[in-house]
C-alpha cells in the first residue's frame, strides 16, 4: 500500500490522538476525526486546488472537479473602510456550483472513488442548501449514486436546485441535528458514505480555502463564518500544516463568526468552555450557519484558542449592513457570509482584531441564490425615457 493510501485510509483524534484505519468519522471519545496532518509542500501544474498536491490525499479525477480552488482574493476601498481595516476576500461564490462546499465534494467524491471510504454503493448527505446542491453535482459527475436528506420544511425553491442534478431527495421529519448522526448510522449499514460536512474527507478538500489564502503572503488574521464547524476545522488543519511545512513563519489568527440568533459555539467562547452546548436557534438571514448543535463546535473552540483568535456573533443588521457594502462593491454573497465581514467590522471595533492587521474574510458562497435586493423600477414609455434617464445619478 503506498504511503498517499496509507495516509488517507487513516483517520487521527485532534483531541486525544487516537488513530484507526477503519473509514471512521467519529473518535471513541465522541470528538470527530481528520486524516494525518502531512507537511509535503510539493506543488504540480494541475488545476484548482489540485495543485497543492502534497496536501491532498488524490488526485483531481478531471472534469468538474479542475474547476474547483484558485478562487479570487480581492480587495475594495469601501469594503475596508467598513471594516475599518485592510481586509482582502475570498470569493468562494466563483466555484461550479457556487460555495466552498465544492471543495470538500470534490475531493470527497475522488476519495470515494478511489475506495477510501470503504465498500460504498453511493455518497450522501444531510443538507438543505449548498452541501446538497454541490454533493448531488459531482456525485453526478463522477457517476455515483447520491441522496439527499433534507428538512421536511425545505422551500420548494432549494429542492429545484438540488434536483436538477438527479439525487434520490428524501424529506425527512423531526430533529435536524439527530438527523446528522443518525445518517453515519444508516450509512454504515446500507453501504452509503455520507459525506457530511465535518468527515475526514470533506474537510480535507476544504482546508484548501486557507491553503491558497496563505500561500503567497499569509495574512495576520483569517476571519469566516461557521456552523457545523467544517470549514473551520478545515482552516485550522491548513495552516497548521503549512507552518509545519515551513511553508509560512507565522500562522494566523483564525476568527469564527456566527450569527447571533443561533451562536452555540460564539457563546461556549464566550463562557470559556471546552465543549458547546445546543441551543433553541432563533430565526436569521443567515439560516445557512444557523445550526443549533454543531457537530465540530468543540474544535472550533480549539482552534480559535489554538491560533490565538476569537469567536463572535453578529446580528441580522449588522449583516445587513455587511450585505449592502459588499453590492455596492459589485460583490454578491449570501447572507451566511457576509457574517464574516460584519464580523470583522465588530472584532476591530470591539479590539479584538487590530485595525493595522492585514485580514482575509473568506466569503463562502454567491449571493444569487438568495434575493436580498429590492426591486425598485421606474416606468417609462419610449417617448419619456429621455426624462427618465437625466436623473440617473443625481441621488445616490
Amino acid at each position: 500500500m503506498s504511503a498517499e493510501r496509507v495516509r488517507a485510509a487513516t483517520r487521527v483524534c485532534y483531541a486525544c490522538g487516537a488513530a484507526t484505519t477503519a473509514p471512521a468519522v467519529r473518535c471513541d471519545c465522541g470528538e470527530p476525526l481528520w486524516l494525518p496532518e502531512v507537511t509535503d509542500p510539493t506543488e504540480t501544474d494541475a488545476p484548482g486546488m489540485w495543485r497543492h498536491a502534497g496536501l491532498l490525499p488524490v488526485d483531481s479525477p478531471g472534469g468538474v472537479a479542475d474547476a474547483v480552488g484558485d478562487t479570487p482574493l480581492v480587495a475594495s476601498d469601501a469594503v475596508a473602510d467598513f471594516a475599518g481595516v485592510d481586509v482582502s476576500l475570498k470569493l468562494e461564490g466563483h466555484a461550479p456550483t457556487g460555495s466552498f462546499k465544492d471543495r470538500g465534494s470534490a475531493l470527497a467524491v475522488a476519495a470515494v472513488e478511489a475506495g477510501y471510504a470503504g465498500d460504498v454503493r453511493a455518497v450522501g448527505t444531510v443538507s438543505h442548501g449548498n452541501m446538497a446542491m454541490s454533493t448531488a453535482a459531482f456525485a453526478a459527475s463522477a457517476d455515483l449514486p447520491c441522496v439527499v436528506l433534507v428538512p421536511d420544511d425545505i422551500p420548494e425553491s432549494r429542492l429545484g436546485v438540488i434536483a436538477q442534478y438527479d439525487p434520490t431527495v428524501v424529506r425527512v421529519d423531526g430533529d435536524y441535528g439527530r438527523l446528522y448522526e443518525r445518517s453515519l448510522e444508516l450509512g454504515r449499514e446500507h453501504d452509503i458514505a455520507f459525506l457530511n460536512s465535518d468527515v475526514p474527507l470533506r474537510v480535507e478538500g476544504q482546508k484548501t480555502t486557507a491553503v491558497e489564502v496563505c500561500l503567497d503572503a499569509a495574512p495576520d488574521a483569517i476571519v469566516m463564518p461557521v456552523s457545523s464547524g467544517g470549514h473551520a476545522s478545515g482552516a485550522w488543519k491548513a495552516v497548521r500544516e503549512l507552518h509545519a511545512a515551513g511553508r509560512i513563519d507565522q500562522i494566523p489568527d483564525l476568527h469564527f463568526v456566527q450569527a447571533s440568533a443561533c451562536a452555540p459555539i460564539d457563546e461556549a467562547f464566550a463562557r470559556g468552555d471546552d465543549t458547546v452546548a445546543s441551543v433553541d436557534g432563533g430565526e436569521t438571514i443567515a439560516y445557512s450557519i444557523a445550526n443549533a448543535d454543531p457537530p465540530s463546535g468543540d474544535r472550533v473552540l480549539t482552534a480559535a484558542r489554538d491560533t490565538g483568535g476569537t469567536v463572535t456573533s453578529v446580528d441580522d443588521d449588522a449583516t445587513r449592513a455587511a450585505l449592502d457594502t459588499l453590492a455596492r462593491a459589485g460583490i454578491s454573497v449570501e447572507a451566511s457570509c457576509a457574517v464574516a465581514l460584519a464580523g470583522t467590522r465588530e472584532l476591530v471595533q470591539s479590539g479584538r482584531l487590530d485595525s493595522d492587521a492585514e485580514v482575509a474574510a473568506i466569503m463562502t458562497g454567491t449571493g444569487l441564490k438568495e434575493a436580498s435586493g429590492s426591486a425598485d423600477t421606474a416606468r417609462a414609455t419610449v417617448d419619456s425615457l429621455d426624462t427618465v434617464l437625466g436623473g440617473v445619478g443625481v441621488e445616490r
